[in-house]
């Protein structure tokens, strides 16, 4: 036991300790419980969970505290509170940098003006990730207004990282609209990847490289620079979502350099994947050309009826994937499900992220309105299963609340419990007439002011216990409004939930429409192909004579 308190206080310690090395602002003046209740709130925050954040940050005393209670307001929709909390910290000491890059958001969002003002104080104040959006989103606002150099001067500002390498890309995008030559969009693009090695997120780094290496590949190959192109693709990881477009795009410039060998060997890599991925399609295609410009006219015949074969299984898919939308809800049949994998624990790799389904769901997602759908169903989703376990609990606590009643009207009055001290003061003082020596004596005077005091509780026994009941029966009072508060919420919360799944079954509908169009037009690609090859090969046997 000794150690058990010990390890308790030594835990209860480290736990107030946390927040005071992660936020120097609040070491200096905040109590260890401030800065418990501003750890809390950042948890729950960061677990997607505002209510709580908003709870632990009640009374915000701290700066830190009011911080994550402006962004828990923000993600519930309390901008205007949210506000006046960043107004505050942007007069304050510790915060500045982070309050004026929540208040660019605001504004933003709502078409507000000092966005740019704000995203300036953010720059000079902020520090870390926070500065360096700040100053990304600088750059964009000079982009987008057409001013390509003032956002190249705000980039190279800039530490290396993600948010630099993002804006790096951009500028590279839009130099490979304006110029017919790409050394500039390629240089930009060289930038970019340097940059995104000094990203810490190391999985983030991996998949902004992969998208970079496959516009910088696309870009060479356009521009008929095919080793160059060869040399960018052949970078990309093979466990990248960019993998199988990347595939597709190195067959293209292997083809164009000469090499069909090798471009159909990228190509029949590229088959593995989900024909939802980009390039996976085109690389089924791919193949039977490839045999083609080869000289192997029977194999192209064979590859295009089999990529004929795999868009028909596609679209059959497809339809089977539209009807269980149509039955089952969207988030049920495409988000959920694709979870959900049927290969036991042991049997699972990473080969099960490349189903169908998933693949699907992730070239969904893409969408940011298709994002924001998902995300307000599963917002809601999760709030009506809160909102079921809260009533649950207060059904519990009302049936204990209820046990604890006594029975309807009842009256103690100390009836049975006088009389039994009646019958003790009696025998004592019977005893107290026999007794002679002072001790005894002694012992009889405190049996009777024991008895003195118990027959005063006897007394004051009935208002305590009505008290109780009228206590107990206030809580269930309060217990069954609160319960009816739930269920109004509920009902609430359940009306949203069906618009939101409305309005995504519709986005995924249109989406599986979008597909099963995409794969009917590859099937017309096949078709014609083959119809050439028959073609091609019907006018050789004329001329050789043969019927």
């Amino acid at each position: 036991m000794v150690v058990r308190a010990k390890l308790w206080k030594v835990s209860i310690l480290f736990a107030l300790s946390l927040p005071a090395v992660f936020n120097p602002g609040l070491a200096s003046g905040a109590s260890d419980l401030a800065s418990l209740r501003s750890g809390l709130a950042q948890f729950a925050l960061d677990t997607h969970d505002p209510a709580a954040a908003l709870r632990y940050t009640r009374n915000a005393v701290t700066e830190a505290e009011r911080l994550v209670r402006a962004k828990a307001l923000m993600v519930t929709g309390s901008y205007q509170e949210a506000e006046g909390l960043l107004n505050e910290l942007l007069e304050g000491q510790y915060y500045r940098g982070q309050a004026a890059l929540l208040l660019a958001e605001l504004a933003a969002g709502h078409g507000g003006n000092g966005v740019r003002e704000y995203l300036e104080t953010a720059a000079k104040r902020a520090s870390g990730s926070a500065r360096q959006k700040a100053l990304y989103r600088l750059a964009e606002i000079e982009r987008e207004a057409g001013h390509t150099d003032r956002a190249g001067k705000v980039l190279a500002s800039m530490e290396p990282g993600y948010w630099a390498a993002l804006g790096y890309m951009n500028i590279a995008a839009d130099y490979g609209r304006q110029d017919r030559n790409p050394s500039r969009a390629l240089v930009a693009l060289r930038v970019a990847l340097a940059m995104s090695e000094g990203d810490v997120d190391s999985q983030r780094s991996q998949e902004l490289r992969s998208r970079l290496l496959v516009r910088a590949g696309y870009l060479a190959y356009d521009h008929e620079d095919y080793e160059k192109a060869i040399g960018f693709l052949e970078k990309i990881p093979l466990e990248s979502y960019r993998t199988p477009h990347g595939l597709y795009l190195h067959g293209l410039a292997l083809s164009a350099s000469g090499n069909q060998r090798a471009a159909m060997q990228s190509w029949h890599r590229a088959k593995k994947y989900p024909l939802a991925y980009p390039g996976v399609a085109n690389a089924w295609l791919g193949t039977g050309r490839g045999y083609d410009l080869a000289g192997y006219l029977g194999q192209a015949g064979e590859a295009y009826l089999a990529a004929n074969a795999s868009y028909e299984s596609e679209r059959v898919t497809l339809r089977k994937l539209a009807h269980q939308i149509r039955q089952k809800g969207a988030y049920q049949a495409l988000v959920l499900d694709a979870r959900n994998s049927e290969a036991q624990w042991f049997l699972a790799d990473n080969r099960t992220l490349t189903q169908p389904r998933t693949a699907y769901l992730i070239r969904f997602i893409e969408q940011p309105t298709a994002q924001a759908t998902v995300n307000r169903v599963a917002e809601l989703r999760d709030m009506r299963q809160t909102l079921n376990q809260r009533e649950d609990s207060l059904a519990v606590f009302r049936g204990a609340t209820s046990e604890r009643l006594g029975p309807v009207g009842h009256d103690v009055g100390g009836g049975p419990f006088n009389e039994d001290i009646e019958v003790l003061v009696q025998r004592l003082a019977n005893l107290k007439a026999r007794t002679t020596s002072p001790a005894q004596r002694e012992a009889l005077k405190g049996a009777a002011r024991t008895l003195a005091d118990l027959k005063a509780s006897v007394a004051r026994l009935d208002g305590r216990l009505k008290e109780k009941d009228r206590t107990l029966n206030e809580l269930i009072t309060r217990t069954d409004l609160v319960r009816e508060r739930i269920r109004a919420v509920r009902r609430k919360a359940n009306a949203l939930l069906g618009r939101a799944e409305s309005e995504l079954d519709e986005l995924a509908l249109a989406y599986v429409e979008a597909q099963d169009h995409r794969m009917a037009f590859a099937l017309d690609r096949t078709e014609q192909q083959i119809a050439h090859l028959y073609e091609y090969l019907a006018l050789e046997n004329l001329e050789r004579g043969q019927p």
